[in-house]
């Protein structure tokens, strides 16, 4: 079991997806932080000092945190287009993806599949 255990950490894959976990985790740190101490502050300005964290309205005993989400979309929007724009660069430095050539499968060509249904026919 211990063998078979160290053959599944040892693949590729998910040595991989650790790796991309982890550098996950701490651009997401990066990405906070710019949204928070950054973007925030100058949305905050353009909308007249707005703070969006503390956005809210309440109905009866519930509490509806706007700002939060408000945040939260933000921070999604940044970091799609951040991967976005890095997908572009990786796939800009690999140069052009060349496709397979589409090749019509071996065979009879169309006179000789003519040709054997015509002789089926006189038969």
């Amino acid at each position: 079991m211990i063998k078979e255990f160290k053959d599944f950490i040892a693949k590729g894959n998910v040595m991989d997806l650790a790796v991309g976990i982890i550098i996950g985790a701490a651009f997401t740190a990066i990405v906070t932080s710019l949204v928070n101490d950054l973007i925030q502050p100058l949305i905050g300005l353009i909308v007249g000092g707005v703070d969006f964290g503390g956005v809210s309205f309440g109905i009866g005993d519930a509490q509806f945190m706007i700002g939060n989400f408000i945040t939260a979309a933000i921070n999604f929007l940044i970091i799609a287009f951040v991967v976005f724009v890095l997908v572009k660069a990786v796939n800009k430095l690999k140069g052009p993806e060349v496709a397979p050539a589409l090749v019509a499968p071996k065979g009879p060509s169309v006179e000789e599949l003519l040709a054997e249904i015509r002789d089926a026919m006189k038969k």
